[in-house]
């Protein structure tokens, strides 16, 4: 039977953190991208017997005066792939941003490829990069039973996109910004609110709702300058109890003031009252008792967060 090791971990109630560990800026966002395109100089690792991929192929052709019809194309060394991209906030024309590119045939390695030229448009339909290149990749595949060191039909590629158009947001002549929680919490957007006042010996900062912070720029400082020190800020952020269980290694990770509240569990051919508020360490230690196995231990406390009776966030790994 495998044994569980539990770790209880001790750390305090409150816990400081920067703001912008805790919070966004509304509107400083990155936008996905995504395009369709050709990965042409394969070893004959391409696509076999795609039509989207000849088609694809033959309509290039034309661009370049050779009128080919798809059915006479025989080619295992072109893949269609779908390229994907972020591009991040403040992103100029000319940046350089990384590229995934993935095949979306039947080919077999897209090692050694070329990727032709792609236009990645986001969900308004501009375009907003074009990406281009070689593909290189640490690893190929390799037959007879030997290893495959990476994974040779999807690739990441560094810098393989060239911004085109930047996604306009005049942040300097703004005089508001608004802060987002990434949790919604009452307490913690007061927190927030009070710490940026304080800060500033001025209300510079009233908190809507349990997730929303509205900004008022002091007159003495520019917009990035005011979020800069903004985003510095110290603030008290309560910490929620966390119960972490590794499935395959039977860890269970916990804080110390995670408790249990009186209960009774009857699960499969055991039954364990608990009369008092007692700890995850001493519940566990109760089911290894009973020959409770990992996956036993796991649903119980399931059902315990389901029911209330256990006071903390689980996380399964």
């Amino acid at each position: 039977m495998r044994l569980f090791i539990v770790l209880i971990i001790f750390f305090n109630i409150l816990n400081a953190q920067k703001i912008k560990e805790i919070s966004s800026i509304v509107g400083v966002r990155s936008n996905q991208l995504i395009g369709y395109g050709l990965v042409v100089g394969l070893d004959g690792t391409g696509d076999s017997s795609s039509k989207f991929t000849n088609q694809t192929l033959s309509n290039l052709l034309k661009n370049v005066n050779v009128k080919l019809d798809p059915k006479d194309i025989k080619s295992k060394n072109v893949a269609a792939v779908m390229v994907t991209a972020t591009l991040p906030p403040f992103a100029r024309e000319g940046d350089k941003i990384d590229v995934t590119v993935s095949s979306i045939g039947d080919a077999k390695s897209l090692q050694g490829g070329v990727l032709l030229i792609t236009p990645l448009k986001g969900v308004n339909g501009k375009i907003y990069a074009l990406a281009q290149g070689p593909i290189t990749i640490g690893g190929f595949n390799l037959k007879g039973g030997k290893k495959q060191k990476h994974f040779t039909t999807t690739v990441k590629v560094i810098n393989g996109a060239t911004v085109e158009r930047a996604v306009a947001w005049d942040i300097y002549h703004q005089k508001f910004a608004t802060l987002s929680l990434n949790k919604s919490d009452f307490d913690l957007a007061i927190n927030v609110q009070n710490a940026i006042n304080r800060y500033f010996k001025t209300k510079a900062a009233i908190a809507i709702d349990p997730k929303t912070i509205k900004l008022k720029k002091p007159s003495n400082l520019t917009m990035p300058e005011f979020l800069a020190q903004v985003q510095n800020i110290d603030v008290s952020v309560k910490k929620d109890p966390i119960v972490v269980i590794d499935e395959r290694t039977g860890t269970v990770v916990a804080g110390s003031e995670v408790e249990i509240n009186p209960t009774v569990i009857i699960y499969g051919d055991f039954t364990i009252k608990i009369e008092k508020k007692t700890s995850v360490l001493e519940l566990t230690q109760n089911l290894q008792k009973v020959k409770a196995t990992p996956q036993d231990v796991i649903a119980i406390l399931e059902t315990l967060r389901a029911s209330n009776a256990l006071n903390a966030k689980l996380i399964i790994n």
